[in-house]
């Protein structure tokens, strides 16, 4: 399972260096600037195109998707000033959530969970570079994340086109939290239905299973984590671009990593159990197969002590002081049978009242 698209320079490379990705997720650079009374949105081919649409007295919010070229994000980095190794980390994703402070930007490094087409985990980085009045967020899955935030950009509702780039930043980290919920219901519903099939007939693909779920959750926890971390750095006030105001709502995505990590830790406690159900009742079968085996071989022990006794050869001196008398009887053979099945009847019944079978 690959968890997370992971890309790293070769030992000994130049910091600041970067290298195209293999991703076949198409580019798109959107450029939307907006105050409270005006919103436009552009499709742009080129990080050089947005110059004549940056405006001062505006909110700028470039939102990259898709696989950048080297040329393109270092390109966007000249004309925003980004630092050279936050652009790097942008491109060598499969990082731990952080947060760096450049002067008056910051960089904040997320993971948004998703669930692919077979219900696997997936682990895209999200990318953010936040400056006054201007905002950045690079990721590289196919699936766009932030049209919500656009939608609602676009219809002005609530008061997000009244308020700066920092604030964007926030509903734009609160959604990648969010998208934590989610997956965990789902996980919920997984963990039910294991539950059910662990109790009536586990299977290998049941133990097969739950380890890949306990594999997925440690996972989650580890992306969990460093982003509570990340959001307790911006809710501390050493961050000049972040507002006052603005931290107020942060605590809420900060209460949401801290949700999720309540319920990834319930999943796991919820996954060891299903581990132990699993293994007793692997042990329990093999103990009821045991018994069974058991009792079959203690109704045979004097049934074969009856066949031994009664096969012995003495069939040439049946007149004898000593012969078997049963031997001249004409009902000698059928007795025997009767005599064993009674004893056979007799064990299974004692076996019945004391409830071994």
């Amino acid at each position: 399972m690959n968890t997370f698209t992971k890309r790293y320079h070769p030992p000994g490379t130049a910091p600041g260096t970067l290298v195209a990705s293999d991703s076949a997720v198409p580019l798109s650079i959107r450029l939307i600037t907006y105050t409270d009374t005006h919103y436009a949105e552009r499709i742009l081919s080129d990080p050089i195109d947005m110059v004549p649409w940056l405006d001062a007295e505006a909110t700028t919010w470039i939102d990259v998707q898709g696989n950048v070229p080297p040329d393109v994000l270092q390109h966007l980095g000249q004309r925003l000033n980004l630092h050279d190794l936050a652009l790097e980390d942008v491109l060598n994703t499969g990082q731990q959530a952080k947060l760096e402070d450049y002067d008056e930007q910051l960089f904040v490094v997320m993971h948004c969970p998703s669930l692919d087409a077979s219900g696997a985990l997936q682990l895209d980085q999200v990318s953010f570079f936040l400056a006054p009045g201007v905002l950045v967020s690079v990721y590289g899955q196919a699936q766009d994340l932030f049209e919500p935030v656009r939608e609602r950009l676009r219809h002005h509702h609530g008061r997000l086109r009244r308020r700066g780039s920092d604030y964007l930043l926030y509903r734009l980290l609160d959604l990648v939290v969010d998208h934590g919920f989610p997956v965990l219901e789902h996980y919920g519903e997984r963990l039910d239905a294991l539950e059910d099939e662990v109790l009536a007939q586990p299977t290998q693909q049941t133990l097969a299973c739950v380890h890949r779920i306990r594999r997925e959750l440690l996972w989650l926890r580890r992306l969990a984590w460093p982003q509570r971390e990340v959001l307790s750095q911006l809710l501390r006030g050493d961050c000049a671009c972040i507002t006052p105001e603005t931290r107020l709502f942060l605590r809420d995505s900060h209460d949401h990593t801290t949700q999720i990590l309540n319920l990834v830790e319930s999943d796991r406690e919820i996954i060891a159990s299903l581990l132990d159900v699993y293994l007793s009742s692997v042990s329990h079968r093999l103990n009821e197969s045991m018994r069974l085996l058991t009792i079959i071989a203690t109704l045979f022990i004097p049934l074969t002590f009856v066949a031994g006794v009664y096969g012995m050869n003495f069939g040439n001196n049946t007149h004898g002081a000593w012969a078997m008398p049963e031997l001249r009887w004409d009902y000698g053979y059928p007795m025997v049978w009767g005599v064993m099945i009674a004893i056979a009847a007799g064990m299974l019944y004692v076996f019945k009242r004391k409830k071994w079978l």
